[in-house]
């Protein structure tokens, strides 16, 4: 005949697991500063790219998201302390900036990145450029450089849009990113935006 385990001693083995996560958790928290929510997004630890250069996400059991979750955010911040983090590509610059570039830049750089962007489409001419240096992160860097003009006419034969091509090449850490984008400008429209 099997034993079956009295109650008492199930729930004992469920509190020592519980305790034992408990230590290791706490040994953890103390290591790399807890386990709030990080302010700057932790880096995946998938080493596939989607096609605009940023990390691929991956799906997750339950019970692997929970507990990867909390492991991530200590790694990931001790990884984006370290420089080698990879961040969410802002809406508010999503007219500006490549998926490739602003992944690659936390929420200041992609406004300072943004705005060299602005600086040297103003110029309008090949070889305006306009660069900038991280105010939240040493070793980061970047330049926004117009290439080549490339205006469209319309099918009636009237001036389309202006359209140019962007250089934007960026530093972080000594890695070096370049990124080429269209962007187009309407009749009468003030500034340059992302083409489709």
């Amino acid at each position: 005949m099997r034993r079956v385990p009295k109650p008492t001693v199930i729930s004992c083995r469920i509190a020592a697991t519980i305790a034992a996560a408990a230590l290791v958790a706490s040994q953890a928290s103390a290591q790399f500063g807890g386990f709030s929510i990080p302010s700057i997004p932790r880096s995946s630890s998938s080493t596939q790219k989607s096609a605009d250069g940023c990390p691929k996400g991956k799906s997750k059991s339950a019970g692997s998201s929970v507990l990867g979750g909390l492991l991530g955010q200590g790694i990931g911040r001790a990884a984006s302390s370290a420089g080698i983090g990879s961040y969410f590509p802002s809406a508010e610059f999503a007219d500006t900036l490549t998926n490739a570039i602003a992944c690659r830049l936390d929420p200041e750089e992609q406004k300072q990145a943004a705005e060299a962007t602005v600086e040297a489409t103003r110029g309008e001419e090949v070889g305006s450029s306009s660069s900038w240096t991280s105010n939240t992160r040493e070793n980061v860097s970047g330049t926004s450089t117009i290439t080549a003009r490339n205006d469209e006419v319309a099918s009636n034969g009237a001036t389309g849009r202006q359209c140019i091509t962007v250089t934007d090449v960026i530093i972080v850490n000594g890695e070096e990113t370049t990124a080429n984008k269209r962007m187009c400008r309407a009749p009468g429209s003030a500034r340059y935006s992302l083409a489709a």
